[in-house]
């Protein structure tokens, strides 16, 4: 009776947390019509096409309204907006790279898309699926309003009405709207370039009536500082999305010859069973296991690693075991085209990168990425820092914003979930302390560990440089939720010169695992001069000589490190005319791809680093 009662009311729960989710998983696992290629548009930046003279947002019959047809019904027909070949933008992508009217442009795109439907003879579903779109995304099919979105970096979908597809010329428009203000996530203030468009996949998918929206299929947590058992247990859910009982899910794992069935309970089926033989996911074996989730009517696959990670005492445990974190940042641009990364090819280019120069870890900053970049850094066994763009001075006073922050933190956490390489999510960087930020991130951290608790927590904490002493001490309230204390330095860039780093040290009150999340200095690629010279890769050299003895220095809390930054990547806030250009210079690769000096001062730390874990 005691296992009955708590089983329902890890149900309850479950059904309470994820009751109002749609949005559906493991997208490349399903059938899917690609919407991918040429769009036409139009550039609206007064928004006549959703707005009327008077500012009120038009109606779904107004004809006017540019996401309904623009052919004229006959010669009398008054049209005031046409989509035609002239214009046209590649999806995904975004649009300032494209047209070189775009670079600066913030505002209305409305994106346009025809297409063919052949409908399947059995009774299905369709959903639109957009990987993302910056920033808002109003969703339009055949006249109708699908929906609408605000995120500039997570999925979501929408359902569309198998009496409105039509077997041809579907027209299908998006309205994006990548303008910053002050009351969304990130705000207005950011350091990077805000690339607008529909940067990422759009899918028509096919599901059957019934189908497996989501599941979780992960090692339990073994006990504190403990390893995984040698059979150990695995535990989840396997989300439907209708509410049902009776029949059964089937969970295959052919390489480890097992085969699970549980019986359907409701919308959420809780699922555990032990896996003999299991080779442990990690940096230096990063096994993958085709799984296969199947019903009587649906059948989804995936390829997940199994490991368990945690903060305990002053060390970071994989499997059981401490890990130093080698890491490096890195923006989601392509620099040598000046352009949002999209896709595998960009993940292999940006992965393949940090692999050179020694990393077993990526800061994916400061918004989730590409899901090809999750998915990549689980093939090639690197641990992943994935966060939210929760940046600098958001409004932290408004518990609108926490929804939208809240929102944005769910869709990242549902879509990769099962992304072993994801060891921690961050929910924001270098915001100001204060009691209301404070309470607004212990929010976010709070609703992070309800959705997933086993990953680690963190955010980029601010630091108290003392004036004073020479000890420069992590105490950011915000310690005291996280998981990993993590902060960004600049000591030599910002404030002094790199001979500074000889007589600082660090600590903090938190009894736990210490990261520096970033550090750098800036350098323009080819510029050189003595190592006193700003922007001179000599400079940006000393700097990484100078922070590499430091770090020997650290306390014994000291678990890893992600300099700032992999490549020099696009900013507004950038203005030197001779040395920034409207970049950020601190990459250790130039926005050519050219490795800059720096790059083999840390190459060879990581080098010595790799050696002495090997040890």
């Amino acid at each position: 009776m005691k296992k009955l009662i708590l089983l329902l009311f890890i149900v309850t729960s479950l059904t309470r947390v994820y009751a109002q989710d749609s949005l559906i998983t493991n997208i490349g696992s399903r059938k899917a019509l690609s919407l991918n290629g040429s769009w036409q548009y139009i550039v609206d930046p007064y928004e006549t096409g959703f707005y009327d003279y008077r500012y009120h947002e038009l109606n779904e019959k107004n004809g006017d309204a540019y996401w309904n047809t623009d052919v004229p019904a006959n010669k009398t027909d008054k049209k005031e907006h046409g989509y035609i070949a002239k214009y046209t933008l590649q999806v995904p992508g975004d649009w300032n790279h494209q047209k070189p009217e775009f670079v600066y442009y913030e505002g209305t795109v409305w994106y346009k898309k025809s297409f063919d439907f052949h409908p399947a003879e059995s009774a299905t579903r369709y959903f639109l699926y957009f990987g993302a779109v910056n920033y808002r995304a109003d969703v339009y099919l055949n006249g109708k309003k699908m929906g609408m979105h605000k995120g500039g970096f997570t999925p979501f979908n929408f359902e569309v009405p198998v009496s409105l597809l039509k077997a041809t010329g579907n027209f299908l428009v998006v309205k994006v709207d990548n303008k910053r203000y002050a009351d969304e996530v990130p705000t207005l203030n950011t350091d990077w370039w805000n690339y607008g468009g529909i940067t990422r996949d759009v899918k028509l998918v096919e599901v059957p009536q019934s189908f497996i929206q989501d599941y979780v299929i992960q090692l339990k947590k073994p006990l504190p500082g403990k390893a995984p058992a040698a059979m150990p247990e695995v535990t989840g859910w396997i989300r439907l999305n209708q509410a049902q009982s009776g029949g059964n899910i089937t969970i295959t794992i052919p390489e480890l010859k097992l085969k699970k069935q549980v019986a359907v309970i409701g919308a959420i089926t809780p699922v555990s069973f032990k896996l003999p033989k299991l080779q442990l996911w990690s940096p230096e074996h990063p096994k993958l296991y085709q799984v296969i989730v199947a019903t009587s009517n649906d059948r989804v696959e995936d390829k997940i690693g199994f490991r368990t990670v945690e903060a305990y005492g002053k060390q970071v445990l994989l499997n059981g075991k401490p890990i130093f974190m080698r890491g490096i940042s890195i923006h989601g641009e392509i620099p040598q085209e000046v352009r949002r990364a999209v896709g595998p090819e960009d993940a292999k280019q940006l992965l393949g990168q940090a692999r050179e120069l020694g990393c077993n870890m990526v800061r994916l900053a400061h918004y989730p990425h590409d899901e090809a970049m999750t998915r990549l850094a689980d093939s090639l066994g690197i641990l992943v820092w994935s966060e939210i763009p929760v940046y600098w001075t958001i409004n932290f006073g408004s518990q609108e914003v926490l929804n939208k922050a809240k929102a944005q933190l769910k869709e990242m956490i549902t879509r990769d979930h099962n992304r072993a390489s994801i060891i921690i999510w961050s929910v924001g960087n270098e915001t100001p302390v204060s009691q209301t930020r404070t309470d607004f991130m212990h929010s976010l951290i709070t609703e992070a560990k309800r959705l997933d608790s086993t990953r680690m927590i963190s955010a980029a904490l601010e630091v108290n440089y003392s004036a004073l002493k020479d000890i420069n001490e992590v105490n950011d309230p915000l310690g005291q939720f996280v998981d990993l204390v993590a902060f960004n330095e600049y000591l030599g860039w910002y404030g002094g010169l790199p001979d500074k780093c000889r007589t600082t040290n660090w600590s903090t009150p938190y009894n736990k695992p210490l990261f520096i999340s970033e550090t750098g200095a800036g350098a323009k690629g080819g510029f050189h001069a003595d190592s006193l010279t700003r922007f001179s890769e000599e400079f940006q050299e000393w700097y990484y000589k100078e922070q590499i003895a430091m770090l020997k220095r650290m306390p014994v809390n000291f678990v890893g490190l992600s300099p700032w930054v992999l490549n020099d990547f696009r900013s507004p806030k950038r203005n030197n005319p001779i040395y920034q250009e409207g970049w950020n210079r601190k990459g250790l690769y130039d926005d050519k791809g050219n490795k800059k000096k720096a790059f083999y001062i840390m190459q060879a730390y990581y080098n010595e680093m790799k050696k002495k874990t090997i040890k």
